[in-house]
């Protein structure tokens, strides 16, 4: 095989080679880089007459803007003092039917939480958002899921009636009101995995 290049060796031959010392010399101004001449940042022209010198401008890329997302913003009950988010999904009311409050607000109460504690929010409100936007929003520390209907998108892979705990955030997924009003064993079930939570 003939190479006309001695630094081809190193790629067509896995062994070691040993260079004569001509051919390391020639390897040498082969591998060695060329200098670059430096350019000047502002070059300047100038001129013999009497007219002023002119320089050229900076040749630096000017900056883009940043382009900011605005924060999302919902609307909710309570001041969520607590960190505790209630979802919900009521299409004829705006967070939660009275009657379905009131329950809601005496099962809190034993729980030693008032009101303002939670902030209850309607996904009815808000078809299209995931759990992944409100985390930022309400910073949750425990939620509270009131029916299948109220299982934000990326999270409907939850267990009904099973507490999971990830990342900080305890999510209990379990009956809505109308699930439970009605039904004394479904009311049972809710306060002793709300007692948990």
């Amino acid at each position: 095989m003939k190479v006309e290049n001695p630094a081809a060796f190193r790629f067509l031959l896995e062994d070691e080679l040993y260079l004569l010392n001509a051919d390391k010399m020639l390897y040498d101004k082969i591998a060695e880089p060329e200098p670059i001449p430096a350019v000047p940042s502002s070059p300047v022209i100038e001129n013999t007459k009497t007219e002023p010198i002119i320089t050229s401008p900076s040749l630096a890329p000017e900056p883009q803007p940043v382009i900011q997302t605005p924060a999302a913003e919902f609307k909710y009950m309570g001041q969520n003092l607590k960190n505790f988010l209630v979802l919900t999904h009521y299409t004829t009311t705006e967070f939660i039917k009275a009657e379905h409050l009131a329950a809601l607000e005496s099962i809190l109460k034993r729980k030693e939480l008032a009101p303002d504690d939670i902030a209850i929010f309607n996904l009815a409100n808000y078809g299209d958002t995931k759990f992944s936007q409100l985390k930022p929003f309400f910073k949750p520390t425990r939620v509270l899921v009131l029916g299948g209907d109220a299982l934000p998108q990326d999270i409907k892979v939850l267990k009904p009636n099973k507490p999971v705990t990830s990342n900080g955030i305890t999510v209990l997924y379990t009956y809505s009101f109308d699930e439970m009003m009605d039904n004394v064993d479904n009311k049972k079930a809710f306060w002793e995995l709300v007692k948990t939570l």
